[in-house]
């Protein structure tokens, strides 16, 4: 049985917190396992002390479908209290904001990708409270695609961005409390902080070894194996090509209506995919890219977590398709409020990736290539590792 970092907390709450004036980053997905909300656990055994909430990309409710699709400020319907948008005008708490707080909690479900932007958020609340000397503190939770897998490139200072400020894979292997531990310790943010971990959570586990429910974080993450492909699927959010999204399989499903699946399937062979099966099928999107149009493409199935390589698998299909079809198109900025940079350029975290995947170079050269600082990034993190 888990217990999550906010069951530990109420159980047992840090000395420290009586009396403080308490702050809530989190969003609809912030539950227990019996699907009782954070917000209502943290008020209820904190009474008045819980004076704010703030909320991450999408709302509060989970409701903005996608990418800078903002966020008002609003009072909670629920509580009375007020409810920051750090999605919106600010993506870093303001000094105003955390005037409200003297401590801020932080309860977020995240992925275990570089690129899920909650992290970025939470990195945005430490530099804040470094600067307005607030105390954080992390409740944690599992990262839904383990612990123990890593793969990718590290993130390049040249394309830090609100989907990656911090030199780590795109699979990173880490629970937010973690990472949050390794910014802290790595990148030089002098801030108060704690994180509650979890109880009986093991490294090796996936989302399904659990036995927590799954309440999706972000609209498009609607199931747990969602998560597991996005480390490789969310790449196409950079290109023209379909990643699901008007569908009822986001990342799951990819595809576009020039594709063809023997062309794709015959040009991945020299790659090897373990763990994964791509089943031809046609769909079509009610919205976003190509809405009502049909897409002609694959259901990604994984059919061993232990041995698929989502990253992998991503960047073969992607190579195969900008190299076969003339149709195939980078999407152009903004992405992620960067207005002049390319998106693939941001989500591969390497400038230099993306034209030798044009030029052809082989996928296992490539992440050979890479071996190295992930094998350095494995050894650095061990000292921030709370399971």
């Amino acid at each position: 049985m888990i217990t999550l970092g906010l069951e530990r907390l109420l159980q047992d709450p840090p000395a420290g917190l009586r009396g403080k004036r308490l702050g809530l980053l989190c969003n609809q997905a912030s539950t227990d396992h019996r699907f009782r909300h954070s917000r209502d656990l943290v008020r209820r055994a904190f009474g008045a002390d819980l004076t704010c909430l703030f909320s991450p990309q999408h709302g509060f409710f989970a409701e903005k479908q996608d990418n800078m699709i903002e966020s008002d400020h609003m009072t909670d319907p629920v509580t009375g209290l007020p409810l920051f948008s750090l999605y919106g005008e600010v993506r870093k708490p303001t000094a105003a904001m955390l005037d409200h707080c003297d401590v801020l909690l932080v309860d977020l479900v995240d992925v275990g990708t570089r690129v899920y932007t909650f992290l970025y958020t939470l990195a945005y609340c430490l530099e804040a409270a470094a600067e307005q000397g607030k105390e954080v503190v992390v409740l944690d939770r599992p990262n839904p695609v383990g612990g123990v897998a890593l793969e990718g490139n590290l993130l390049r200072e040249s394309c830090r961005s609100f989907v990656g400020l911090y030199p780590i894979p795109m699979r990173h292997g880490m629970t937010l409390g973690e990472l949050a531990l390794l910014i802290r310790g790595e990148f030089g943010l002098d801030c108060r902080l704690q994180v509650v971990a979890m109880a009986g959570w093991r490294r090796e586990m996936l989302f399904a070894d659990t036995g927590l429910p799954w309440v999706f974080p972000s609209p498009n993450m609607p199931t747990p194996r969602s998560a597991l492909v996005y480390p490789g699927q969310v790449i196409w959010e950079a290109t023209n090509i379909s990643e699901g999204r008007g569908t009822t399989m986001p990342f799951e499903l990819f595809g576009a209506p020039f594709c063809r699946h023997a062309e794709i399937l015959a040009g991945i062979a020299a790659t090897p995919l373990p763990g994964c099966h791509l089943r031809p099928l046609v769909f079509e999107p009610v919205a976003g890219k190509w809405a009502g149009r049909p897409c002609v493409g694959f259901q990604l199935h994984v059919t061993d977590p232990a041995t698929y390589r989502p990253y992998r698998t991503s960047l073969a299909l992607l190579q195969a398709l900008a190299r076969l079809y003339p149709d195939f198109a980078l999407k152009p900025p903004p992405y992620e409020y960067e207005y002049e940079r390319l998106p693939i350029h941001l989500v591969l975290g390497n400038e230099e990736l993306w034209p030798r995947l044009l030029a052809g170079e082989s996928i296992m050269e490539l992440e050979a290539s890479w071996q190295d600082e992930l094998a350095d990034f494995a050894r650095r993190r061990q000292a921030y590792l709370l399971y």
